[in-house]
């Protein structure tokens, strides 16, 4: 296994203190299921050491039956299941707001996002083992070893999602074991979800009447209207990030290449927290004239991304490339990063543009 410090080579870091990093977006491109040394990282705190032999989850809270297990109890007691989906931060293509005005957060390109095969238990099946009822309107709170600021990373889940057959507590990423900075031994994958709803280095998963109270949860992560700012936002008032918009991507060429006049193949990719992506549209011209992509999709990945293809004519000169993306209940993407923009630059899904020289 290669070391951390080599696999920071590889990508684009951000920040050393919380590590966060997204690969070039070319090399995110050249594989539908993401190598996890090109896996974007995204961390709050420290990025904390478990003894895997030693390590022990916690359920607890509004549940018949309390539990502590093993990996290897979980392992054996539960069905392992593989499920193949899409991991993405909610600042995903951060930069393309920054560019409208200023922002918090990391200045993420399109590469804090990638898909894998994640494999593990249910973690529906952990919650009917410890006697959950179904059908309670009651939330699924998870506590992690890592510290943000001195407290535990928390978040939580609407059981109903948490029940989901997608949702597991997974232990392995494309049939080797996580990284560490990917969460090792155990952590959440919640397809569709932003990532944050997927806490690594689990601890502990309590059930209760109510959200987490964790920062993350309660004041993090929370979408506001373009007018609210960092000093007059209040968090009660804010959306929950859970569910990831309609976006795409235009992953090759990179901005600023310089092509050569004729056909040139465009690639990228497209993706909905909970629906099919059904049509991408490229254009050579920034939006005024339109073709459509040649699409790659797992029918088997409901929660996967789509990856698209199209060969461009481009005659010299100086283009603006730019893509959007379609859903199968026909919606599509906002042209402009404008008329999204939010001071904390979450969820940008503007048609992403990228300008290019021809000669």
């Amino acid at each position: 296994m290669s070391s951390l410090a080599e696999r920071k080579a590889r990508l684009i870091v951000h920040g050393e203190a919380p590590y966060n990093a997204e690969p070039p977006l070319a090399r995110l491109r050249a594989s539908y299921r993401t190598a996890a040394d090109d896996f974007y990282v995204r961390s709050h705190g420290d990025l904390p050491e478990i003894d895997a032999d030693g390590y022990r989850l916690r359920l607890d809270g509004a549940i018949p039956t309390a539990l502590e297990l093993s990996l290897e109890s979980l392992r054996s007691r539960h069905a392992e299941v593989t499920v193949t989906a899409t991991m993405q931060c909610a600042g995903n293509r951060r930069a393309d707001m920054r560019a409208v005005a200023p922002v918090s957060g990391d200045p993420w390109d399109g590469g804090a996002i990638g898909t894998a095969d994640w494999t593990g238990v249910r973690l529906g099946d952990v919650l009917h083992e410890a006697g959950i009822a179904e059908g309670a309107d009651l939330h699924v709170a998870f506590e992690s070893h890592d510290l943000v600021e001195g407290r535990p990373y928390g978040a939580s889940i609407p059981l109903a999602k948490a029940l989901a057959p997608e949702t597991l507590l997974a232990f392995a990423m494309n049939g080797a074991p996580l990284l560490p900075e990917h969460g090792f031994p155990l952590r959440v994958v919640v397809p569709g979800f932003a990532g944050v709803r997927s806490p690594k280095w689990l601890k502990r998963i309590t059930v209760q009447d109510h959200p987490s109270d964790n920062p993350i949860q309660a004041e993090d992560y929370k979408l506001f209207p373009p007018d609210v700012t960092a000093e007059t936002a209040d968090p009660a008032r804010g959306h929950t990030i859970n569910t990831m918009p309609l976006n795409a991507a235009i992953c090759e060429p990179a901005r600023g290449a310089r092509l050569a006049a004729g056909a040139n193949t465009v690639r990228g990719y497209a993706v909905s927290g909970d629906r099919t992506v059904v049509r991408v549209d490229v254009s050579g011209d920034g939006g005024r004239t339109w073709a459509q992509a040649a699409l790659e999709h797992d029918a088997r990945a409901r929660f996967a991304w789509t990856f698209w293809t199209l060969d461009l004519d481009l005659p010299p000169g100086e283009h603006e490339l730019a893509v959007r993306a379609w859903d199968e209940a026909g919606q599509t993407q906002p042209a402009l990063p404008d008329d999204t923009w939010n001071y904390k630059g979450y969820l940008s899904a503007a048609w992403h543009r990228v300008r290019v020289t021809v000669e």
